[in-house]
């Protein structure tokens, strides 16, 4: 191997030994970056529920209000009840979402939970349409503001089927003024008991993946790899 040579490739080495040393530290930040975050969920999924004006005062300093645990009471309007296609427990359906009347006159999408497939018809499922002014318990969940993956399907609002949360849609296609309808979803927690038992609340989901370790180990391993082999080839260069 010429001069030239070996400076090529031990600069080359060199790059993708940063590259995957990079890589790996970058995995190991976001380790610990996605276990804080399941600590402050598991800590707000425990917590005591706080009022609705309390959690607004959270959002209003600019901090994360996801996943607080919430108090709402109001009077649902089941007329205008959205539907989010979903998939819990292993069976197909819809997590209905309905918006409730608070008693300042705004309106607040709450996701009530899931009825299968062949029970989205409200009529079908009458006795959970709970009427009068009701007090339930929940957690704060964001709205997106785009489409999360091109491989989703397009919401189909003229069948009332949505395939991710299009707060804004979701709002106009009922009627409602967006500047009166707060700008946050509330998933019912389990606590609440429709009668009929549906929707079944329940259904947010706390677990997120957390693969960061595996990912940097694979990373750092393949770094190594990258030096055990640079260093096999020199020593063989060398003798």
């Amino acid at each position: 191997m010429s001069r030239t040579k070996a400076i090529v490739t031990g600069a080359v080495v060199l790059v993708m030994l940063a590259i995957l040393l990079s890589l790996g530290t970058w995995q190991v930040q976001r380790l610990h970056w996605k276990e804080g975050l399941l600590a402050q969920i598991d800590s707000r999924r425990n917590a005591k529920p706080l009022d609705l004006t309390e959690a607004e005062q959270v959002m209003a300093k600019g901090e994360d209000a996801e996943y607080l645990h919430v108090r709402v009471s109001g009077t649902f309007d089941h007329s205008r009840e959205r539907h989010f296609f979903a998939t819990f427990e292993g069976q197909s359906g819809f997590y209905v979402y309905t918006p409730l009347a608070l008693a300042d006159g705004r309106q607040l999408w709450v996701n009530r939970g899931f009825v299968p497939y062949d029970l989205k018809e409200a009529g079908k499922r009458a006795a959970g349409q709970v009427p009068g002014e009701v007090t339930l318990t929940g957690y704060v969940r964001a709205r997106l503001e785009a489409k999360p993956s091109s491989l989703l399907p397009d919401n189909e609002p003229a069948k009332n089927i949505f395939y991710w949360k299009d707060w804004q849609v979701m709002t106009t296609s009922v009627g409602l003024t967006p500047a009166e309808v707060l700008p946050f979803f509330v998933d019912a927690d389990a606590r609440v008991a429709n009668p009929g038992g549906l929707p079944k609340g329940g259904v947010t989901q706390f677990d997120l993946p957390n693969n960061h370790l595996q990912y940097a180990v694979t990373w750092y391993g393949l770094a190594a790899a990258l030096v055990a082999v640079s260093g096999l080839m020199l020593f063989r260069r060398k003798t």
